[in-house]
């Protein structure tokens, strides 16, 4: 029996999700038995980070620059997973964070850090580039309550080896647009990840076409713009609910009051109240995939199901996993393939790059 913190822990971040999110494999089932053995997940995480880290340091001074790149990924995810010890945004979460941002930093020229002015803050973001440098399309892929921007490289992997350009944001209330410039999420939050489409936009790199993705509780935001911005020319949502309630789990509670950037519970209900996506009021005119796991504690079917009822049912496509977890963590790659074929097949031939 575990203590019920560690459990939580091991609830919230699964191997699965581990490994989804970018942990070497082997630094995932050290992590997992190190916190059951009674280290503290932060910590835990962190000396896991700090050997990856000094693996890239030893590689990048002997010439070995793949080498390096591969344990700054693996450094990387290892401070994502260690800030998410954390629900509130202590200086502890803040400064893991600022870790992982400088850990992916190191992946430059093959990503590269944006970022874009909005209401008296900066939201940031990476851009990864198809091998040609250029691309016909363009994904921006977001998250939800506590996984951003670069924990989703696998999944802009994916798409660049299809010559699609990838846009990793780190919207309102996530990453370091929240906790380095205190830009949250409220009624308008969907004005917010529209910016990242104007960065798209403005990239003579990019092609005019752009699709958008939404993963966990950021397929809601990801379904409320592409029912707005006329703009987005697909859509992915991938385990979120369209009626957002605050959440029973304490830990996903706490996620939803940071994101939202205060302690009152009628300020949180408020804004999620605001969220609710109602297809009788909100369209999606744009081709729609909807993704689901059959054993998602966190998004039950019907909770996606109004986001169908706004789409066309002509352009509106289901893929169901029995057996998948939240977001399909166990089914990552093979999710990845899908969706990275789906955008190519209904993004490309809409524009050509741009320049």
């Amino acid at each position: 029996m575990l203590p019920v913190l560690v459990a939580a822990q091991h609830r919230a971040m699964p191997f699965t999700r581990l490994t989804d999110c970018g942990m070497d494999p082997a630094d995932a089932r050290r992590l997992l038995a190190d916190t059951t053995a009674g280290i503290p997940w932060q910590d835990a995480a962190t000396m896991i980070a700090d050997v990856q880290l000094e693996r890239a340091r030893v590689s990048e001074a002997a010439g070995h620059r793949t080498t390096a790149r591969q344990a700054y990924r693996f450094a990387s995810g290892a401070l994502m997973f260690a800030q998410m010890a954390y629900q509130s945004d202590t200086a502890e979460k803040r400064d893991l964070y600022a870790r992982h941002t400088t850990a992916t930093a190191a992946l430059a020229p093959g990503v590269e850090r944006v970022e874009i002015t909005h209401r008296g803050g900066v939201l940031g973001g990476w851009l990864c580039l198809p091998p040609t440098g250029a691309a016909p399309a363009t994904v921006i892929v977001w998250g939800g309550l506590s996984g951003w921007g670069a924990a989703y490289l696998p999944v802009a992997d994916a798409y660049t080896a299809r010559g699609l350009a990838c846009l990793l944001a780190e919207g309102p209330g996530q990453g370091e647009s929240r906790l380095r410039h205190g830009l949250y999420v409220d009624e308008r939050v969907t004005e917010g990840f529209a910016r990242f489409v104007d960065l798209v936009e403005a990239d003579p790199r990019l092609g005019g076409a752009i699709g958008v993705q939404g993963i966990s509780f950021g397929g809601l935001f990801a379904a409320h713009l592409a029912a707005a911005d006329p703009r987005v020319g697909a859509v992915v949502v991938n385990g979120a609910p369209a009626a957002p309630t605050v959440p029973e789990f304490r830990t996903a509670r706490e996620q939803m009051a940071a994101v939202v950037g205060t302690d009152d519970p009628d300020r949180v209900t408020e804004v999620m109240d605001a969220l609710r996506f109602d297809p009788d009021k909100h369209r999606i005119t744009c081709p729609l995939l909807l993704l689901h796991g059959g054993q998602d504690p966190l998004a039950r079917y019907e909770d996606q199901e109004p986001f169908l009822r706004a789409a066309d049912p002509a352009a509106a496509t289901v893929r169901i996993w029995p057996d998948g977890e939240h977001t399909l963590y166990n089914h990552a790659a093979e999710r990845d393939a899908l969706t990275g074929d789906w955008f190519t097949d209904h993004l490309t031939g809409q524009s050509t790059p741009k320049g």
